[in-house]
C-alpha cells in the first residue's frame, strides 16, 4: 500500500479510521475486556463546533513530515499491541490513542467530535482508563518518573518536545521509535518518528506515568 494511490483530505482520513477500526476490532478485545471503558462522566465531553473544523483549509496530504503513511501506522499499532512487555493498561492505552488517528488538530480541543491538541489528546486517552493529567504538556512534565535515557522508552511513556528549553508539545510514546500526537494546525492526529526529522530535533525529556498493570 502506497500513499501515492490514496484519496486526500476528509477521504483519506475516513479510509484511515476505517482502517485502524477492522484492526482495532481483531486487536483490542482481551485488553477491552478487561478495561471497560468508564462511564461517559469520567470523560468531559467538548460541544462539537458549528462548523467542520478543516473548512477552508486546503487537503493535507499523509505522508507529510508530521504523518506517517497508513501502512506504517498500521504497522506501529501491531506491533505496539503485540509487544509482550506492555500492561495490559498500557496496551488500553494504546488502542484508544490508536483509535483517534485521523482526528483533527484543534487549538484547545479535548475531544474526539471537537478535535484535539497535544495535551488534550494525551488527556483523553489517560482519563479514559481513570489517569488524570494535567491540561497542558508544559505540567505533564512534572508527572510521573523521569526517563533520561531515550534508548529505555517504553510504550504509553509520555514524550516531549520544545524550543529555548521549554516544553511546548507532548505525545504518546509507541514502540519503534515512534510516537502518536496532535500536532499542529491543519494536520492530524498521527504517528510521527523520535529518531529522525523535526520531531526528533525538538525531543526534550519523557516521563513515565503510573497506569497500574
Amino acid at each position: 500500500m502506497t500513499t501515492a494511490t490514496l484519496p486526500h483530505g476528509h477521504s483519506a482520513r475516513r479510509f484511515l479510521r476505517l482502517s485502524l477500526a477492522l484492526l482495532l476490532a481483531a486487536l483490542s478485545a482481551p485488553a477491552l475486556a478487561a478495561n471497560p471503558p468508564p462511564g461517559v462522566s469520567n470523560i468531559p465531553a467538548t460541544a462539537a463546533p458549528a462548523t467542520d473544523p478543516l473548512a477552508g483549509l486546503a487537503p493535507v496530504e499523509l505522508a507529510t513530515p508530521d504523518s506517517a503513511p497508513i501502512a506504517e501506522q498500521l504497522q506501529a499499532l501491531q506491533a505496539a499491541s503485540a509487544a509482550p512487555s506492555t500492561s495490559t493498561r498500557i496496551k488500553t492505552v494504546l488502542q484508544r490513542a490508536f483509535a483517534l488517528l485521523g482526528t483533527p488538530y484543534r487549538w484547545g480541543g479535548s475531544s474526539p467530535d471537537g478535535g484535539f491538541d497535544c495535551s488534550g489528546l494525551v488527556g483523553y486517552v489517560f482519563r479514559s482508563i481513570g489517569v488524570d493529567l494535567p491540561r497542558v504538556s508544559r505540567a505533564m512534565a512534572n508527572e510521573g518518573v523521569a526517563i533520561t535515557d531515550r534508548t529505555a522508552l517504553a510504550e504509553g511513556d509520555l514524550v516531549f518536545f520544545g524550543r529555548r528549553g521549554r516544553v511546548d508539545h507532548v505525545g504518546i510514546y509507541v514502540g519503534d521509535g515512534k510516537f502518536l500526537h496532535a500536532p499542529r494546525t491543519g494536520r492530524d492526529v498521527t504517528v510521527s518518528s523520535l529518531t529522525s526529522g523535526y520531531w526528533a530535533q525538538k525531543y526534550m525529556e519523557a516521563r513515565r506515568v503510573a497506569v497500574g498493570s
